[in-house]
């Protein structure tokens, strides 16, 4: 559980105990803690802890030799003490504590559709990161689709949720339902959707056999619609007019697959590594082989809770910042797939989670793969993926008129606050919120998003 003070196992280097000479502080490294080692428990001793090792690293150069030495020869009291007197501990803890006070609520209703993209927000239970942070009583809440957690959302019957990266910018610009402004702290997954053909359609190899074909995405603001009309148009293909894509619920998928009602799909797991486990699809393309490292599912909620709940939006935020780093690190990837098998959870085999989370699956044409990158978990909400999802609803007739792509992006994808927490917590955080991207090849600037929209030959704007 991680907030059980005994269980050490999967500590962050950045919360290990600065003043213990038998623990690492260096970034990414796994150690097994000390007994007696001093382990943050509560949201504040979290904070104290970050502090005290940033300030510890900072003093002895990141030189974990010689920190180690000089704590193993004074003791970690006498070191405490030498190293408060050069710099104030107590009043930089105070600071960064400074605003937040007790929690406004603390037994939350978190939304979530039962797939692998949701692991952070799912594991975060199970394996106690809500209740680190003080919010005891928190559950998640499964919902069927794509349509009812939008409609939790707006109508408050959830606090915040588990949503699509392009949802919150839907729900903000009013498109396909009222507007309201919502946000999104933090990217959940990068990665880990694929396209699933039925088996009879070994022969395709590439958009000019799809003709024809009927395909499912879970919704029409979604990664997998974005990129499975990308893919398409990319291959000379107009998604809207040589094909169907029709909207259906990520666990209806499989048995619309096996019922021959649709041709593929590009979809979240597990239900693309079900349809091979079930013998009724193979997997023919992941999509980090069409853009790698794209962001797909992300933690969202309304700017009304964000605001009127300022500390404990701020707990939710950091627990599920901590609880993406947990799932990134490959070492847990087993623990995390039996954690949310149940059938509260996902409902699926473990055999099927882990093979989706290690990334070594059969893909169902006698292949057994070994893709680590199939899926993966970072949490930066790079504002120039805010503006490619933009372009792309753009493109497609999903919202129409000017955009203001940089105005919209940095108001609803938090980048800046994630980075915050990021660097809390000792994890690499990029200099800029904007970065350009290449999917299939095309290179993408986000200083020109109107010239990039334009250079497409098939759109419907």
């Amino acid at each position: 559980m991680a907030n059980d003070k005994n269980d050490t196992t999967h500590a962050a280097s950045v919360l290990n105990d600065p003043f213990d000479p038998d623990v690492s502080l260096l970034h990414g490294t796994r150690t097994c803690v000390p007994k007696g080692n001093r382990v943050p428990g509560t949201y504040e001793e979290t904070v104290d802890r970050v502090i005290e090792s940033a300030v510890v690293r900072s003093i002895f150069n990141g030189d974990e030799m010689t920190r180690r030495t000089f704590i193993k020869r004074v003791g970690s009291a006498t070191a405490i003490a030498a190293i408060a007197s050069l710099f104030p501990l107590g009043a930089a803890k105070a600071f960064a504590s400074d605003g937040s006070g007790p929690l406004e609520k603390k037994g939350l209703k978190i939304g979530f559709i039962p797939i692998t993209c949701a692991t952070p927000i799912i594991m975060a239970q199970p394996l106690g990161f809500y209740e680190k942070y003080g919010l005891s009583g928190t559950t998640v809440n499964k919902a069927a689709g794509w349509a009812m957690i939008r409609d939790w959302a707006v109508s408050s019957q959830v606090d915040c949720a588990h949503m699509l990266s392009p949802m919150p910018l839907a729900l903000t610009l009013g498109a396909g339902a009222m507007a309201q402004p919502f946000v999104m702290p933090a990217i959940e997954n990068v990665n880990g959707q694929a396209i699933t053909l039925r088996n009879d359609h070994r022969n395709v190899k590439g958009p000019q056999d799809m003709k024809g074909f009927t395909f499912c995405v879970p919704f029409d603001y979604s990664m997998h619609n974005m990129l499975l009309r990308y893919y398409l148009a990319e291959g000379g293909v107009d998604p809207d007019k040589d094909v169907q894509i029709r909207v259906v619920p990520p666990p209806e998928m499989v048995a619309n697959l096996a019922a021959k009602n649709v041709d593929g799909y590009l979809a979240p797991d597990p239900f693309n590594q079900r349809a091979v486990h079930e013998g009724v699809g193979f997997i023919f393309k992941l999509t980090k082989e069409l853009w790698p490292g794209h962001p797909c599912c992300a933690f969202a909620c309304s700017k009304e809770f964000a605001t009127s709940m300022p500390n404990t939006f701020k707990a939710v935020f950091h627990a599920l910042v901590e609880a993406t780093m947990y799932s990134s690190d490959m070492s847990n990837r087993r623990e995390i797939a039996r954690a949310i098998a149940p059938r509260n959870y996902l409902n699926q085999p473990v055999e099927v989670i882990e093979q989706v989370l290690t990334g070594q699956y059969p893909d169902g044409i006698g292949n057994l793969r070994n893709e680590p990158e199939r899926i993966d978990f970072n949490p930066f909400p790079w504002h120039s993926m805010g503006v490619w999802i933009l372009t792309q609803m753009k493109r497609w007739g999903y919202i129409k008129g000017d955009v203001d792509y940089r105005k919209i992006a940095e108001q609803v994808f938090l980048a800046t606050d994630c980075g915050d927490i990021m660097r809390q917590r000792g994890m690499q955080v990029p200099e800029s919120t904007y970065a350009n991207h290449v999917i299939m090849g095309r290179e993408f600037n986000p200083d020109d998003p109107e010239g990039y929209l334009n250079s497409f030959a098939i759109k419907r704007t």
